[in-house]
């Protein structure tokens, strides 16, 4: 990107000389340079040419209570005197990561009252994999190693992680996914359902689940693992019939049901967790992002009791991270936890600022480019078409990366996936901020039809 500002030069002089990004490619981000992102506060970033930015993102869907809290830099400093590290190894442990433990406990669904704790959401799945395997072990049914996914799924990109996910981008490098690890459809219905109504392929979708374990043999499968709502596929919004479809056939057969909650955890639905708003009923949970609002690195699973209590039976389990629980880590995550709880951030997002962004969200879909508009919480999702009749794509254009393109370029983050604008904002927004959100959209969508058309 063009530069007035020295000082931007030199950064990306050092990008290019010394530093590889995540999910990049290398050589393009050497040509063009990163934007540098300098400071933020709120729900704004601003960058080193001195833009300001309307972060529609929340970083990576995690920073829940805004930039610039006092709060948790002031429980890391604290936290950083007192004890900066020691790992929970070799039985012993520390007070920070007990107390989140419970406050995680207190908050989740019932039932699930312990936690592992992990560096991140991928490491976090990476914990479940060993998790489900060692539970059916103990258990004397060691042949309960398959685990169902779902295509276009994501659950971090580590060996294990990306195995877990169905994006097959990722498969394709380093020839993934792993043994023991299959995919299922996914609920998406304005990319696939055809011609059915979106209920019916709502329990065509979830029906899929059961068909594959009756094609692996129910003593082959270990658990099933699933986003309450799809995230970095799209904000896929399953139709209504498919939760409770999934339910019935999980309660039929005997296998570990895993909710990555990584996106949806910590108020992001309107609910604590997605599995509050689907009323889903999981044995373990994924976590990462909204548990310390992105601040400082943290993830985990939490444990249902009944499979703790097997758990317990099983001798060793030779499975952790350096900085599990890190004592830094907990106590932001604790702080986060208590400015969300006495804020009543998550109570606000039900009542009152989630329902005002869905409505002016639609508003959208009167656009020409605009196909559905969906979304649940502060979760949502802007499907660019050709055709809105017939759900007909920009075939070849980059219509969603010429989107976001102009959304950068006019102060707003919105991210593309394929063809599909995600948001998901920090949870506290204001009706204002809304406002000024859904404006700018709209704007870059008018931007983006005519650089489509020209």
């Amino acid at each position: 990107m063009s530069s007035n500002n020295p000082q931007t030069r030199e950064w990306q002089a050092l990008s290019s000389d010394h530093h590889l990004a995540p999910f990049s490619d290398f050589k393009q981000l050497k040509e063009k340079g990163p934007r540098i992102i300098t400071n933020a506060k709120g729900v704004y970033l601003w960058d080193s040419e001195g833009n300001k930015i309307l972060d529609g993102m929340a970083g990576l869907w995690c920073v829940a209570i805004g930039y610039g809290r006092e709060e948790l830099a002031d429980a890391a400093s604290k936290q950083m005197r007192e004890l900066p590290y020691y790992n929970l190894f070799f039985q012993t442990a520390h007070p920070p990561a007990l107390q989140l433990a419970k406050a995680i406990s207190d908050i989740a669904p019932e039932g699930m009252n312990h936690v592992f704790f992990t560096g991140s959401g991928s490491e976090g799945n990476d914990t479940v994999l060993r998790l489900v395997r060692h539970y059916w072990a103990i258990k004397g049914q060691p042949s309960k190693k398959v685990i169902i996914s779902r295509v276009n799924g994501y659950h971090g990109s580590t060996v294990a992680g990306a195995s877990l996910g169905g994006m097959t981008y990722m498969h394709e490098q380093g020839d993934l996914p792993i043994p023991g690890i299959v995919h299922i459809p996914q609920p998406y219905w304005f990319g696939e359902g055809g011609d059915m109504t979106p209920d019916e392929f709502g329990v065509w979708a979830a029906e899929q689940l059961e068909k594959k374990i009756l094609e692996l043999g129910v003593d082959n499968v270990g658990a099933f693992i699933a986003e309450p709502i799809q995230g970095a596929g799209g904000v896929i919004v399953p139709p209504d019939t498919y939760w409770p479809k999934i339910k019935e056939i999980l309660a039929k057969y005997d296998i570990l049901f895993v909710a990555d909650e990584v996106i949806c955890g910590f108020g992001r639905t309107g609910e604590w967790f997605g599995s509050d708003f689907y009323d889903l009923k999981p044995d373990l949970m994924t976590i990462a992002k909204g548990l310390t609002s992105g601040y400082i690195p943290m993830g985990g699973v939490i444990v249902r009791d009944e499979v703790v209590r097997v758990l317990n039976e099983g001798g060793d389990f030779n499975h952790g991270f350096t900085y599990s629980g890190h004592p830094v880590a907990a106590a932001v995550g604790l702080e986060n936890i208590r400015i969300l709880s006495e804020e009543k951030i998550v109570e606000r997002v039900k009542s009152e600022t989630a329902p005002y962004l869905q409505k002016r969200l639609r508003e959208l879909s009167d656009h020409p480019l605009v196909g559905e508009v969906r979304g649940v919480g502060m979760l949502g999702a802007i499907e660019l078409v050709k055709d809105k009749a017939t759900r007909e794509r920009y075939v070849g254009k980059g219509a969603g990366m010429i989107c976001r393109t102009f959304c950068f370029n006019n102060g707003l983050i919105m991210r593309a996936v394929g063809d599909t604008m995600i948001i998901s904002p920090p949870l506290v927004i204001t009706f204002a901020e809304i406002d000024e959100l859904i404006e700018k959209a709209r704007k870059c969508l008018d931007l983006t039809l005519e650089s489509l058309q020209g």
